[in-house]
This record gives structure tokens, sequence and C-alpha cells, in this order.
């Protein structure tokens, strides 16, 4: 077998259907074995949004995403990708173009070298030739689904792809299997002598899906919960110990919680979103981790390192008579968040587009959201019912996420409703996405909040006393016109025309777009300092 037909069966072997990208003239022999072998090649209209495309495959599958580019500019491109999977922690394969043995060091066109370019954008980089292509792709899916998932590169010189491949070596994982030194000593004196505890939920938690078992435990302990962004519908936003979301939209109500509570529980918990230092009391900390990571110096620290089936099983030594649950300060903190954004919905701001849009899209939609001040209204305001259908990025945090993540999760999620929420800042970045979204007649509903700058700049500008600079998009109109690339444009300035548009895209079989033009004056309300 070929390089390319060896790579295109592992892939397809592994539950691989789609690569992501957009191809140069090496890519051809790939693009052909990938078809034969059942993988349908997307074609992109960019390089950042088939790495986010893959990124989020990998994040909702948990089968690695796959992505692929061309030489220099192509891999450049496809770096942001990468960067957004490692930080997200997502298991992705990438692929690209390389230059030939023949030209390595030599000065000529497109010729970077994309394992330095790579290298601290992923967990692993290799460049790939005929003897040893087999065993870099299985080591790669190995890697790349290991704690923390993320990225693994391979760069496929140009030449090899119709080149014979050698036979598997048969790969073997010799990676050292750590004896994490856990002080369970320590451990278990902090769960018996605490009192009045609260568990802060993250993106690890979210990527095992711990929602039930969450459920369960606290049916039993009534424990105050905080999550990060990521971690958002592993709880729903009505059960009694939900406190509210770190860092987002009106976030310092939940320091009333924080108040009296005597340990710090980290489920999960992945400093990537948000360091534990930048919001935690001077209590101790005992932090539940599938992998070591960096903790904070401060307060007095223990980690444990394991599966999240033992985190639970330690937890049993809480006795639920011992605990008290102050449920007056977590409904106290919740009751005069719902009353702030209550009281913005007597214009078209972004919470009353957001509250007609909750109200219309039936509990099961998947929604992404992009980059922007209106991630953090969202993050706090959206109710998920304790489904994990809220897709964000907060560990690469990078704009430009929210449309080719909708369009990822329009393929993954076939049948479901698919609504993109961005800011016309995050929506011009990506904007040429819309054509592959018409192309696969992907039926995803693009909600463009218009306002005209890039309002979180403008926001923090305004906090150090500085005037607007350099944040206007445009003058009057985004689109000015009632198509854009071929999909329809819908227009909403108000709440009734928001519930008209939303509506009518529901009931189109086609991609959408939703041009609401809002009055940005919420988010200087809503916006928490960090």
């Amino acid at each position: 077998m070929t390089v390319a037909e060896q790579i295109a069966g592992i892939l397809s072997g592994a539950g691989i259907r789609f690569v992501f990208g957009v191809p140069g003239g090496p890519s051809i022999p790939y693009m052909e074995a990938f078809r034969k072998a059942g993988i349908e090649f997307i074609l992109t209209s960019h390089e950042s949004a088939a790495g986010t495309m893959a990124s989020v495959t990998g994040r909702l599958t948990g089968i690695p995403g796959v992505c692929h580019s061309t030489f220099g500019p192509g891999a450049v491109n496809l770096a942001s990708g990468a960067g957004g999977a490692l930080l997200d922690r997502s298991p992705v394969i990438i692929l690209t173009s390389e230059i030939d043995d023949n030209m390595i060091g030599r000065t000529t066109q497109m010729n970077i070298d994309h394992q330095k370019l790579f290298q601290p954008l992923t967990k692993a980089t290799f460049r790939a030739n005929p003897g040893n292509v087999v065993d870099i792709l299985l080591k790669a899916l190995d890697i790349c689904r290991k704690e923390y998932p993320g990225p693994v590169h391979i760069g496929l010189p140009s030449d090899i792809a119709c080149l014979e491949a050698a036979e598997p070596g048969g790969y073997i994982d010799e990676s050292e299997k750590k004896d994490h030194l856990n002080d369970t000593v320590r451990i278990s004196a902090l769960l018996e002598n605490c009192r009045k505890p609260l568990i802060a939920v993250g993106l690890t938690s979210a990527r095992y899906a711990l929602g039930k078992r969450l459920l369960e435990f606290l049916r039993h302990t009534k424990i105050p919960v905080v999550l990060t962004p990521m971690a958002k519908g592993l709880l729903p936003e009505d059960h009694p110990c939900y406190a509210g979301v770190l860092f987002h939209a009106l976030s310092n109500y939940i320091g009333d919680v924080l108040e009296d509570i005597d340990l710090v529980i980290g489920l999960g918990y992945d400093p990537v979103e948000y360091n534990y230092e930048s919001w935690i009391p001077d209590v101790p900390l005992i932090d539940f981790t599938t992998t070591e990571t960096d903790l904070p110096s401060v307060n007095h620290v223990t980690g444990f390192t394991g599966s999240p089936g033992e985190w639970f099983t330690i937890l049993e030594q809480l006795h639920p008579g011992q605990l008290i649950f102050n449920q007056i300060k977590i409904e106290s903190a919740r009751n005069e968040t719902i009353s702030v954004f209550n009281g913005l919905t007597d214009h078209f701001g972004p919470v009353t587009a957001l509250m007609v849009l909750r109200e219309a899209l039936p509990v099961d939609a998947i929604l992404t959201f992009d980059v922007g001040s209106h991630l953090h209204l969202a993050g706090q305001y959206w109710n998920t019912y304790g489904r994990q259908n809220m897709i964000i990025t907060n560990g690469w945090s990078g704009m430009g996420f929210g449309l080719p993540a909708a369009l990822a999760a329009g393929i993954s999620s076939s049948g479901s409703v698919i609504v993109c929420v961005t800011g016309d800042g995050g929506f011009l970045m990506t904007a040429g996405e819309i054509i592959t979204a018409r192309r696969y007649n992907l039926q995803v509903i693009t909600v463009v909040l218009s306002d005209g700058d890039l309002n979180l700049i403008k926001l923090k500008q305004s906090w150090q006393d500085l005037p607007q600079y350099a944040t206007n998009l445009y003058e009057e109109d985004l689109f000015c016109a009632e198509m854009f690339l071929g999909v329809r444009i819908l227009y909403a300035d108000s709440e009734e025309s928001m519930k008209s548009a939303i509506n009518l895209a529901l009931s189109m079989k086609k991609p959408v777009i939703i041009n609401a033009r809002i009055d940005p004056d919420d988010y200087k309300w809503l916006v928490v300092k960090k």
C-alpha cells in the first residue's frame, strides 16, 4: 500500500469520517485515498476554520478530529486551530504537506520548518517518511487522546504520497506510567474536618461528561457548586446547589457564596480556563484531576491525580450530617443575577436577543458562542437545562470560533438544531465559512449580534478612562443586503422582529443569517473586570 492509502486506512479504522482543510497540489493523492476509504474531505474557506472544525469534532465525538493544509502559509493558517485544540483539550491530528528531503535547508518558495512552527502548539510533532509513517500515525492517535487530550502534527513530505509504505513495526506505547504521590491522608483529614465546602467544576469534568455522577453525589451531600465556563451544562441552572459560572457576567454576586466556605474541592478543574488564585478565598484546596498540572502557590493545596471514579470514591468520606448548606446565600446570588438580567429586557439589547432565542429554541438545540462581550453574558444567562449543548472556547479564547464550531456541530450532530451566536467582529473573521455552510447544506442559524464595534475592547478602554480608538468596524449596517454569499439574511431590531426571524429561520431547511442590530449598552452592567 502507498503512504496515502495507509494513512487513509488507519484513520478510517480509528472511526474518522471527515478531514477538514484546504488542499494544495501534494494533497491530491491523500484526498483520493480518503475518498476511497469513505472519509469525506470537507473543503473550508480558510485553514484556521478547518482547525477549529477538527477541534470541535474531536470534542463532540471523542474521536480525533483531522485537519489538513499545504505548505507554509497553509500551515501557518492552521496553527491557530492547533492552539485551540491544545488549550481547549481536544484530540486532533494535523496533517501538513512539507518540502521534500532534497530541499530541506534550502531557500525555496513556501518553505518553513513546520516542526518548529507546531512544536509549541501541539503535544508532539513528527516528519514522516515511507518507513515510519504507519508507526508515527499510530503513535499520534495514541498521544492526542491521552490526558490532557490535544493536537499532534505530522508533516508529509510532498514526494512520498505514492511511494510504498513500510509495514507497521508494531507501535508500543513506551511512555512511563507515573505513580502519583497522592496525599490521601491529608485529603481525608480535610474532608473530615470541613463543614462548609464548595465544589468548583471544570473542563476535565465536562470532557468526562460527569453530570449524572455529580447530580447523584449532590443528592446526598448538598454542596454549593460553581462552574468554569466550559463546564456549563453539567448542572441544571435551577439546581439547589448551582451558584453560578466563574468570571462570566455578574459573577461578582458569587462572592457572597464564597464568604464563609472552609474548603474548595476542585473537581476536574483545569486552570487553563481560570486560575484558582484569581478567585479562591483563603481556605484549603483539594484539586482532583486526571493529570498533574500547575497549582497555585497560595493557599493550602493538596492535589489528587487519578480517574473520576477515584475522585468520587474519596469524596464518599464526606458525611452529609456534618455539612452546613446555606441555600439562602445561593438563592440570593441567583435571584440578584436574574433581577439584573430581567431589568435589561425593556429594550433590544443582547439580553433581550438571547431571551427571545432561549424561549424559541428546543431545549436540545446545540449552541456555539463566539468570543466577545456576548460570551460573558451567555456564560451566565444561557439556560442549558443540564445538557452539555453549549460549545465555547475558553482555553484558547480565539475570536472567529463560533461559525466553524457550529458547522462542525452540524456535521457531527446532524438532525439537531444548530445555532451560532457571534458578534460582528467574530463573524467578520470567518465570514467566508458561510459558503462552506451553503456548499454542504449545513442548516446552521447564524445570529450576528451587530453593534458596529469590538465592544469588549471598547469597554476595557472605558475602564482605563481612555477614548474609544480603533474598535469601530463599519458605519450604518453590517450587510446592507438581503443575501450574503447566497445565504438569506433576516433582520431583527426589536423583540417582536427577533421572534419572527427565529421562527422563520427554524422553518427553513438551509443555512440562514439573523442580523440582530442590538443596543450594546447592557454590557457595561454585565461584564466583570478580571
